[in-house]
């Protein structure tokens, strides 16, 4: 017997928030190409976009809309099968003054979109998460095993002194991989906008009887990043600072690690979540597994664009962590999930990716 349209592993019409961006653009050209139906919304929010709609929207059938707009949302849901909600308002923020377009974005926008999908009867959710929920990576102490860190001072910063101390005594701290289960900690105004979408996408599976996949995604790069903007990835800060003619300007000692994890295996995340079953809410790191510095980063692609050697400043920004690295292999067992790009040969091809340049 056929499976019925929309089943798990049959073909669906998905809306894809946020599909004109640099992440859900990916995630919907792959669905289609895996024969879903899309409908993609966007706001074209000025901080990412340039002043013209997206040549690749072409493919698909697009709508320029906010998802906080009730009235939106009930004309495009019906007859949708399920929802990847990428629309979101990112980066690390520029003062406090953001705050309110972070959570109006971010958080009202989530609670709209839940509110219009159970108007609709809609129980199917793929949310990007982020990294950021969780604060500081995961840390071993000599003596006291895994601790929590508390933020680090500006007197051991400014003293170039940048990795976390043991709570209890005081020591420096070996950091490790973060698994899905590790408290959760946002110490940025984005991040705990981040770590609200999980709490109101949680509640309305519990609520619904709804399934949601959070896919807390690392550090993304890839092209069509908007650069040119205190919003973007530092992929794209580095880049911009090299295609003037300068070196890279790289925080604290270079030594703080990330993963960085590119665009194109994020969409493969995002089909896997989409085509398979969850009860009600799970998160689960998308990553690459394989773990690099800020320095690296910053020295690799400067080596694939003929610059300058990066330039190490020191400092951090208010809100930064020293490291977060994640455990892959809860999204490999679950969603059957492995990064396929490697730093390397992503890094290489980023020197060159084209990227948008916005208009606010």
């Amino acid at each position: 017997m056929p499976a019925r349209r929309g089943g798990y592993g049959a073909a669906m019409r998905v809306l894809v928030t946020g599909g004109a961006g640099f992440i859900g653009s990916h995630v919907a050209d792959l669905l289609a190409a895996q024969g879903h139906q899309l409908v993609v919304l966007d706001a074209l929010l000025p901080q990412a976009h340039g002043a013209d709609v997206p040549g690749w929207t072409a493919e698909h059938e697009f709508v320029r809309g906010d998802v906080r707009d009730p009235q939106v949302l009930q004309r495009l849901l019906p007859g949708v099968d399920a929802v990847c909600h990428q629309a979101a308002m990112v980066g690390h923020g520029v003062d406090p003054f953001d705050a309110p377009d972070f959570t109006t974005h971010n958080d009202l926008g989530t609670a709209v979109l839940l509110a219009e999908m159970h108007r609709a009867g809609i129980g199917r959710l793929v949310l990007a998460g982020s990294m950021v929920v969780y604060g500081e990576g995961r840390y071993d102490c000599a003596e006291h095993g895994v601790v929590r860190p508390g933020p680090r001072t500006q007197r051991d910063v400014d003293a170039g002194v940048f990795e976390p101390r043991c709570p209890r005594c005081g020591r420096e701290l070996t950091s490790g991989l973060v698994p899905e289960d590790a408290p959760l900690d946002p110490r940025s105004t984005y991040a705990a906008t981040k770590l609200a979408q999980e709490h109101l996408a949680s509640a309305w599976a519990r609520q619904t009887g709804g399934s949601v996949w959070s896919l807390r995604y690392h550090n993304v790069y890839g092209a069509r990043m908007p650069f040119g903007t205190p919003y973007a990835g530092v992929a794209s800060i580095f880049r911009s600072s090299l295609e003037r003619g300068e070196a890279p300007r790289v925080m604290e000692d270079g030594r703080q690690r990330r993963d960085f994890v590119h665009v194109s295996d994020v969409a493969a995340a995002n089909l896997a979540a989409l085509t398979t079953p969850v009860d009600g809410f799970a998160a689960a790191n998308v990553c690459s597994g394989e773990p690099h510095t800020v320095g690296d980063l910053a020295s690799e692609l400067a080596r694939a664009m003929g610059g300058p050697a990066p330039e190490v400043v020191g400092g951090a920004r208010p809100g930064d962590v020293r490291h977060v690295v994640a455990d892959p292999a809860f999204a490999r067992e679950r969603l059957g999930f492995a990064a396929r790009t490697s730093f390397a040969d992503g890094v290489a091809a980023f020197a060159t990716d084209p990227l948008r340049s916005p208009i606010g």
